[in-house]
């Protein structure tokens, strides 16, 4: 039987739309400030959720809700089943949007929106493909199960209770990344660097960053102006912009306070060189002050140590494997402040590798008497083999869609994917498109959209017919 993905997918472009931009409408990033017992993440991610089974439920789908942390959609009656994972959170706006990120905007063929890629776009790309099979009564062998997490740009509190509740088929792939196909992740740790409480003098503030996996746009910090003098701050940072025109920055006077503002580019923490961290500049203009010994020692050390430093050879943790390729440091929170100083590293690294020996290393490069420790779950390096059938079968379904020989490969992003047995991350980035997850103006292209959805029905029906 010859299929016209693309053509069933255009009669039904009108509704993907409607269901995306109803989808994205809602802030889902997680919000633990206002859980409830019924919302354990905030209401956010889980009215994204309940939004989401509602378009399987009026389209007849079977739909289970475990605790709104996650759920599930499942066609076929069979007894075996392959997964595909998805995840209906985002992460937080943060600065630089041009449009409102909870209101959609087309232009230009883009569908401008906070989730549009990351991972509302792509996930219901995967729901309408499995809807097409539906609707199109195609024979099958295999149940598809399309389940949604509400956590997975944190601490994937909801998936992990879904492993708790319900079995998890071993099987499948996450619609979060790139085509052709993401057969291997690296792992994933946290560290957060502990210096000793600061004495105060001219630095009053600092802080920058909004979540471990996104480099930080913005950075602040409050100067006492008892001790510095305006005239001389605003010199100062005027000649460090001119030695670095990649960044903007400003002083804004309140009293006694003097407030310094850096901007650079927000990107994913798996390609920090893709982006301008910030918070190192700043803490690199800071050095060009006079500062005590406790502000030297912090702010020394993010300029001298982390700075630009994106393999992490001055923490000892440079490495390097063949097929993974580079280990990658990107050092996104920060707290300084008359309480406490700190910073969190979002370290991705390749085989060969794991949290203790990391530990280790750095652990032996930081100065004296600061320290670091794992914050948050450590995950593992993840690796399918290019020659797998799985991979073979969804890589062959985009090439005949595309007719791009683009071989599978390596990323340091994290995905659901890794949480299977035998899972990789499908799409639906497409080769040479811009990564804009995690960043401003976060869009999806309305046609790539709609190929993707063509692919990812071609890729299902392979697997399970």
């Amino acid at each position: 039987m010859s299929i016209d993905w693309e053509k069933e997918v255009s009669h039904r472009s009108d509704e993907l739309i409607n269901d995306l931009s109803e989808l994205v409408s809602i802030d889902s990033s997680r919000d633990t400030e206002h859980k409830t017992s019924d919302f354990p993440l905030g209401p956010g991610p889980a009215k994204a959720l309940q939004t989401f089974l509602h378009f399987a439920d009026r389209d007849g789908f079977e739909t289970k809700n475990v605790d709104n942390l996650a759920g599930r959609i499942q066609f076929g009656d069979n007894d075996e089943s392959i997964a595909i994972l998805s995840h209906v959170d985002v992460v937080p706006e943060g600065p630089g949007w041009e449009t409102n990120p909870f209101e959609p905007v087309i232009k230009n063929g883009n569908f401008y929106a906070r989730g549009a890629s990351d991972d509302k776009g792509p996930g219901l790309a995967s729901y309408y493909a499995m809807k097409i099979i539906k609707e199109l009564n195609l024979p099958t062998s295999k149940n598809v199960q399309l389940i949604l997490g509400t956590d997975e740009e944190s601490e994937w509190v909801g998936i992990n209770h879904y492993m708790e509740k319900e079995t998890m088929p071993e099987t499948g792939f996450s619609p979060d990344a790139e085509f052709p196909a993401i057969n291997g992740e690296k792992g994933i740790v946290s560290f957060r660097v502990s210096f000793p409480t600061p004495i105060i003098g001219l630095v009053k503030n600092f802080v920058a960053g909004i979540r471990p996996n996104m480099v930080p746009q913005n950075a602040e910090a409050e100067l006492d102006l008892n001790i510095a003098d305006v005239e001389e701050l605003k010199t100062k940072l005027s000649d460090f912009l001119k030695d670095n025109p990649e960044i903007k920055g400003d002083i804004k006077v309140e009293a006694d306070t003097a407030k310094v503002i850096i901007i650079g580019k927000g990107a994913h923490a798996m390609e920090p060189f893709n982006g301008i961290n910030a918070a190192t500049y700043l803490a690199k203009y800071l050095t060009t002050l006079n500062l005590n010994n406790s502000e030297s020692s912090y702010f020394g050390f993010i300029a001298n140590d982390l700075h630009l430093d994106f393999a992490g050879q001055h923490l000892g943790i440079a490495n390097s494997d063949q097929v993974m390729g580079e280990l990658t440091l990107s050092p996104n929170i920060y707290e300084y402040n008359t309480n406490k100083a700190n910073i969190l590293l979002n370290i991705r690294y390749p085989k060969g590798d794991n949290g203790d020996t990391l530990t280790e290393k750095i652990n032996q490069h930081l100065p004296e008497n600061v320290s670091a420790v794992i914050e948050g779950h450590n995950q593992l390096p993840h690796f399918v083999d290019a020659d797998d059938p799985l991979v073979k079968a969804l890589v062959g379904a985009y090439r005949d869609h595309t007719d791009d020989q683009t071989e599978p490969f390596t990323v340091g992003g994290g995905t659901y994917g890794r949480i299977l047995k035998h899972g990789i991350a499908f799409g639906a980035m497409f080769p040479g498109d811009e990564n804009v997850m995690h960043q401003p103006n976060e869009y999806i292209n309305i046609d790539k959209l709609l190929k993707s959805t063509a692919i990812y029905a071609d890729a299902i029906y392979r697997l399970i017919k």
